[in-house]
């Protein structure tokens, strides 16, 4: 018996974790489910339709409870909060102690962000002004930080430190960016009820987090009223996990976010993937491609982003308000700008926000994926470039 624990752990549990600890595992994952979704969708009619039937299935709750109603819903309402709230425990440790917790530290990449929003945003309205397509605007706005990670992960040391964290700086504030869109312009008519319930459920979480009285059961208490609540206030239910993220002591916050980091990379995100990438690729693949709403996001994603991330970043060092990350060159900065054009589920989660029409979500859907290889393509061969750029300098002023 022994002998056969040890084996089961030497074959399966060992590797497992050693895969779960990498940086690009969660990338990996990722694709993998993208790729395995696509397949099972497109292998066969009667599958294809299974499937998607599948995760549009009815879950019947009590009318007057007011709840998600299909499985794809619970896990973009719900599990997709959990995610949130991991994104909102990183946004709040950068501000009080990382490297958003000074104006020195933070506007560079505060500045690429904002940048890095706004030039995607604009290039995909030029595209779609006074269409159908235009609610859309948002989609080519987000980054997924973990694939632009494991990008750089896979590049090594020719990415220097202070690039990678840059780039995270950069992702943590473009998801708050994008939390700050889905919160404002992605919502449904507000129900002020459940809004005030909200906060004042916030307000006494905040008091007890404050009067250190905030203990682990009764913020996952909280989370869940707070999700409940806001779910049916007419903003997007996802909010209450940035919000409850507000609420975990400072103290706890890596305990936290240690906590969640392989449910939410390894079980929330592939099912969000799996269920939202479960879509039929049209006979007429070209055609359909081929409208202002993709090329609106592939040019926002692979065009936009690096521009506006690269143009900020210039301005602000010209200005001398900031400075280039250490050791790196504009060539390299490109490159992240590029990388930052990596959307993918943050790009896909506002897709299923900005249009109702299946055929619009699966068009959106298949242009993200398209822009998001693009961009990795890309990035890698620019920052491969930049860092054999600069190991031929090296080499060469050493030589003299």
């Amino acid at each position: 018996m022994a002998g056969i624990k040890t084996a089961i752990k030497r074959v399966i549990i060992s590797p497992l974790r050693e895969f779960i600890l990498d940086s690009r595992a969660t990338g990996i994952t990722l694709l993998f489910c993208t790729f395995l979704s696509l397949v099972v969708s497109n292998v066969s009619t009667s599958t294809s339709v299974a499937y998607v039937s599948f995760w549009n299935t009815s879950i019947y709750f009590p009318i007057l409870l007011h709840l998600p109603h299909t499985l794809l819903h619970w896990i973009n309402d719900l599990l997709m909060a959990a995610f949130f709230f991991l994104v909102g425990m990183e946004i709040k440790r950068e501000l009080l102690k990382g490297e958003l917790s000074s104006f020195r530290k933070a506007i560079l990449p505060i500045a690429a962000a904002i940048g890095g929003m706004l030039a995607p945003a604009c290039i995909y309205a030029l595209f779609n002004k006074d269409t159908q397509y235009i609610s859309g605007w948002g989609i080519p706005m987000a980054t997924d930080i973990a694939f632009s990670l494991g990008v750089v992960s896979l590049l090594g040391r020719r990415v220097p430190i202070s690039l990678k964290i840059f780039l995270i700086a950069l992702a943590i504030i473009d998801d708050l960016g994008a939390i700050l869109v889905i919160a404002l312009f992605y919502g449904e008519t507000v129900n002020w009820l459940y809004l005030a319930l909200s906060g004042l459920l916030m307000t006494g979480g905040l008091l007890l987090t404050y009067y250190k009285k905030m203990k682990g059961w009764l913020l996952m208490l909280t989370g869940l009223l707070l999700w409940y609540f806001i779910f049916n206030s007419g903003i997007h239910a996802t909010i209450a996990g940035v919000l409850l993220a507000s609420l975990v002591p400072l103290n706890k916050l890596e305990q936290y976010e240690h906590r969640f980091h392989d449910p939410v990379n390894f079980i929330i995100l592939p099912l969000f993937v799996l269920a939202n990438t479960a879509l039929v690729i049209p006979g007429n693949f070209g055609e359909a491609i081929n409208t202002s709403l993709s090329w609106g996001i592939i040019l926002g994603l692979v065009v936009g982003k690096p521009l506006g991330i690269v143009l900020f970043s210039w301005v602000v060092v010209k200005l001398k308000w900031g400075q280039r990350p250490a050791g790196s060159n504009w060539t390299q900065m490109l490159g992240i700008g590029l990388l930052a054009g990596i959307g993918f589920t943050m790009s896909i989660f506002i897709t299923m926000l900005a249009f109702n029409d299946i055929i619009y979500q699966d068009i959106s859907k298949i242009a993200t994926m398209i822009a998001s290889f693009m961009a990795v393509l890309l990035s890698i061969f620019v920052l491969y470039l930049a860092s054999s750029k600069r190991s031929g300098t090296y080499s060469t002023k050493r030589q003299r």
